[in-house]
């Protein structure tokens, strides 16, 4: 999960269709606001999950801070501004990582079962307006797992095809032969 209002890989996304990105995605070198991926990609940032401070962003900081706690302060790793630059290879990422083992039926017995009721109940939910269903998390994966079994795998966009391709022949690796 990203602690921003979108991962960094979906505004790269937005710069290799030419596309606009949604508002409050991402700020550019100056901190405002921007719809332009290539401002957020070239000195700029992305914004905390929430938004603005006046949406809560204040909570994705905050929750931005705790994972830079855990998987940079803790780890021994690199964290923040010392994180090497997205799409740059001139050193090692030294990126860190935090896993939590929680054994929680030392808490209170019944976890599963208790989990599922939490999970029925919440896709059973009135759905919020313009929406069709409530979904908990893993159930997007899930869906768009499905939609790519029966579309016999991922459809991509022209140009991220595109820059694949010319980064294959910079590197020189050969296309994939069709089956």
């Amino acid at each position: 999960m990203a602690t921003t209002t979108v991962a960094y890989g979906k505004v790269e996304i937005c710069q290799r269709k030419g596309t606009n990105m949604p508002k409050g995605w991402g700020v550019d070198q100056a901190g405002k606001e921007t719809t332009n991926p290539d401002e957020v990609l070239e000195g700029g940032g992305l914004m905390p999950l929430g938004g603005s401070e006046e949406c809560g962003g204040y909570k994705g900081y905050g929750l931005a801070m705790l994972v830079e706690i855990f998987c940079g302060i803790l780890s021994g790793a690199e964290w923040g501004p010392n994180i090497r630059k997205w799409m740059k290879t001139d050193r090692v990422a030294n990126l860190g990582q935090c896993f939590i083992a929680i054994n929680p039926e030392n808490f209170a017995s019944g976890f599963t079962d208790r989990m599922q009721e939490l999970m029925d109940t919440c896709r059973n939910l009135e759905p919020a307006e313009g929406e069709s269903e409530v979904l908990v998390a893993g159930d997007p994966e899930r869906k768009r797992m499905s939609q790519c079994d029966r579309e016999g795998g991922i459809r991509y966009h022209p140009n991220q095809i595109a820059y694949l391709e010319d980064l294959a022949k910079e590197l020189g690796v050969a296309p994939m032969v069709s089956a």
